[in-house]
């Protein structure tokens, strides 16, 4: 099913979570194309877009097929977050998200990303500038809190002042990603605010999906970390929510193939060179839980070239064929 933020539709509940080094343009694309309704960008820092960083430029890049994406900017100070969506509001994105869960140390150690979450009051002066400074719906993806659960307090505030949809991770900023992720936290924000709400944390199947949503209530469900090597995921769910047979995992040929594209998509986007050695940790996820994925991960690791993988891969087939 449908739902709709501001006024923008997302065709499916699935939203794929923004992963620095993952979630690339290549990576999105062949999770829409399995049903992910929602993307985001990878974290952009509003100040490399301020100073006009290459590095940060790269990360805008969007395709006309992703729609609708959200472009993620963290920072802290609202006037530079502000400024700079302002700056942005032109490009080619549906939606402004801003990052209040990142919890990686030089981010934190910063003020930004899951340390606004200290300063609810903060928080409310960049949502409320973003939403005046350019046209376009702001989101925000929070954690459970930082080292309390706040979740509440900061989305009322987020839309107090003029959020069009929260996104909560289950975490504290202290457990990262380990642990059980606190649903009851996210529903008691779907409870708490009018605004669409999408729950993230520990949602790894179609059946994982399902509970969320019927537990929590949220409009969207959020799937980050075992989108990795794995866009069918996001089929699977789709396939749940419809009431449909969720399709089986996909044979050995079939995930080859797609990392195989998958690699010719980034080879055209950052050339043989940058993106071979970036699809090393791309191959290990894809093949994660299939036979001799140990040996397949270590012989990846010495790919340096389109060529060198597709005969690994093709060797690897022959030696799992099903």
């Amino acid at each position: 099913m449908s739902f709709r933020i501001g006024n923008v539709t997302i065709e499916t509940e699935l939203a794929l979570g923004p992963m620095a080094g993952v979630t690339d343009l290549p990576f999105r694309l062949l999770c829409k194309e399995q049903g992910a309704g929602l993307l985001y960008t990878e974290m952009v820092s509003a100040k490399g877009v301020m100073y006009k960083n290459r590095n940060t430029e790269e990360l805008l890049g969007t395709a006309e097929a992703e729609h609708p994406i959200a472009l993620q900017l963290f920072g802290s100070d609202p006037s530079i977050m502000a400024e700079q969506a302002a700056y942005l509001a032109e490009r080619p994105f549906d939606f402004f998200d801003i990052n209040m869960g990142c919890p990686v140390p030089k981010v934190v150690n910063n003020g930004e990303g899951s340390a606004l979450m200290k300063d609810p009051e903060r928080i409310g002066r960049i949502v409320e500038a973003m939403v005046k400074a350019q046209p376009k719906p702001v989101l925000v993806k929070i954690r459970k809190g930082f080292d309390r659960d706040n979740a509440v307090e900061v989305a009322k505030i987020c839309e107090a002042a003029g959020a069009s949809a929260i996104a909560v991770h289950g975490r504290l900023r202290g457990e990262y990603y380990g642990g059980t992720a606190d649903w009851d936290c996210i529903r008691k924000v779907k409870k708490a605010v009018s605004v669409p709400v999408i729950g993230s944390g520990d949602v790894n199947c179609a059946e994982k999906a399902i509970r969320m949503k019927r537990e929590t209530g949220v409009d969207c469900v959020m799937i980050a970390r075992a989108a990795r090597g794995n866009p069918w995921i996001f089929a699977q769910c789709a396939a749940a929510f419809a009431g449909k047979e969720v399709p089986e995992r996909p044979t050995v040929r079939e995930v080859a193939q797609t990392a195989l594209r998958h690699a010719s998509m980034a080879i055209s986007r950052y050339g043989e060179r940058r993106a071979m050695p970036a699809m090393r940790s791309h191959v290990a996820w894809y093949f994660a839980g299939y036979p001799d994925s140990a040996t397949l991960r270590r012989r990846a690791n010495e790919i340096t070239g389109y060529r060198d993988l597709e005969q690994l891969l093709a060797e690897y087939i022959e030696k799992n064929r099903e």
